[in-house]
């Protein structure tokens, strides 16, 4: 029988409520609280904070605290990527992000979803669906990217904008929902 957190991870409907999800919830909370309480830190001490709590972090990344995680451990970062302050990934199953991706404040990646069926959903049983960002993709400042999203390399995304749909490589999306300029 597969697990709470084994059926998270493949985007399944599980309980949130499972004792093994609660405690890496509560270690993801933990490491919140060291890693945004240090905002000075310097860049080797924030990089082996990043690698200790997200399954991949590559070379010169920089996220500025306050971050907020799920679990950490679906978060794949590549290499120069910027997160400014504020930034939220809720990463029930895979989040990835390119390399040379930049990421403004306030930005939501949500890979956590809920059921559309209200009988379902009183059950209190949850879904994911992964995110996927490029490489060298712009995304400003307040956006939110919903859950199963994909977003094409050398894409932008504009301040504010709410994107429901794939973003296709190189395409500038903007408003709510977010559509191809």
């Amino acid at each position: 029988m597969r697990t709470e957190k084994q059926k998270m991870i493949a985007g399944e409907l599980y309980h949130a409520g499972d004792a093994e999800l609660v405690a890496d919830v509560m270690r993801a909370a933990a490491w919140m609280d060291r890693y945004n309480a240090r905002i000075a830190l310097d860049r080797d001490e924030q990089r082996a904070l990043l690698r200790e709590m997200l399954a991949s972090v590559g070379e010169n990344v920089i996220i500025r605290p306050p971050f907020h995680i799920d679990y950490g451990y679906n978060i794949t970062i590549g290499d120069d990527v910027f997160l400014n302050y504020g930034c939220v990934i809720l990463d029930v199953c895979a989040v990835m992000i390119g390399d040379k991706t930049q990421i403004g404040p306030g930005v939501q990646i949500l890979a956590a979803d809920h059921p559309r069926d209200p009988a379902v959903r009183a059950q209190m049983l949850e879904f994911g669906r992964p995110v996927t960002i490029g490489r060298n993709v712009w995304i400003g400042g307040g956006a939110i990217l919903l859950p199963g999203v994909t977003v094409g390399d050398d894409a932008l995304i504009g301040a504010g904008s709410v994107v429901t749909r794939d973003v296709p490589a190189g395409a500038t999306v903007v408003g709510n929902p977010a559509r191809v300029r």
